[in-house]
């Protein structure tokens, strides 16, 4: 989630997305039962969704590879003992902390960023324990793309078969492959592709968060009453096993 020097990201989103309670719980109960003994997540940024988790695991490794964000990331857990982060890419962490398996695997908002997400996806499968879970969270619709992506450098927004082959490429079981917040593409598209904006919203966002979160949750769980899944989101979530 850096620059090309992966020294330093630019991005105002993660400050102003900070505070979104309800969104970023929503998130994390895709991933109730997962999260669970020793857990690495990538691309941590201020650690605004591992604060949220931290409790739950054994141990938590928290990978975060720009320099301004790793020093607000260690103010916010320097009290956790059972955390560690370090300040690199994925495939520069110090080994001794990749030596033993990882229960699961985490990135929120984060694949879409590394050009080479495959390498990615095949590296965290290598550092999962068999039966281990590696979780994700992507936007999702490439037709969404627009300024408020450019903003913050992503590379994509994914197509579901898209994810699910990458995954399988990987030599993941995909357990779950669902969009999710199907409203919250009305905000995006007139934001990001209508009036092309170059700010998150911290407002807006905090705005959806109170009153747009609770609605799309209860028309996905509507949906999901008559439907096999919610056929279209904002976002898409993945739950994936390394084979035992």
């Amino acid at each position: 989630m850096a620059d090309s020097s992966n020294t330093h990201y630019a991005g105002q989103d993660l400050e102003a997305l900070a505070d979104l309670p309800r969104y970023t719980g929503w998130i994390l109960e895709q991933f109730q039962g997962f999260l669970h003994g020793r857990v690495i997540e990538v691309g941590a940024g201020i650690g605004n969704v591992a604060l949220r988790y931290l409790d739950g695991a054994q141990s938590v490794l928290l990978v975060e590879p720009a320099a301004n964000l790793c020093e607000k990331l260690r103010a916010r857990v320097a009290d956790r003992r059972n955390v560690t982060v370090a300040e690199a890419v994925l495939h520069e962490v110090d080994p001794a902390l990749l030596a033993v398996p990882f229960d699961a695997a985490l990135m929120v908002n984060v694949l879409e960023h590394i050009p080479d997400d495959a390498a990615v996806l095949a590296r965290l499968f290598e550092l999962l324990k068999p039966g281990g879970a590696l979780c994700i969270f992507v936007p999702a619709v490439p037709q969404l793309y627009g300024s408020l992506d450019e903003i913050v450098d992503h590379v994509r927004r994914y197509r579901r078969p898209e994810l699910g082959a990458k995954l399988t490429a990987a030599g993941f079981t995909v357990q779950r492959l669902d969009y999710l917040d199907t409203l919250g593409i009305v905000p995006w598209f007139l934001a990001g592709k209508v009036l092309k904006r170059k700010k998150y919203d911290a407002l807006g966002a905090q705005a959806y968060d109170r009153v747009g979160v609770p609605v799309t949750r209860a028309l996905e769980a509507a949906l999901n009453r008559v439907l096999p899944r919610t056929p279209i989101g904002k976002s898409l979530v993945a739950v994936a096993i390394k084979p035992r």
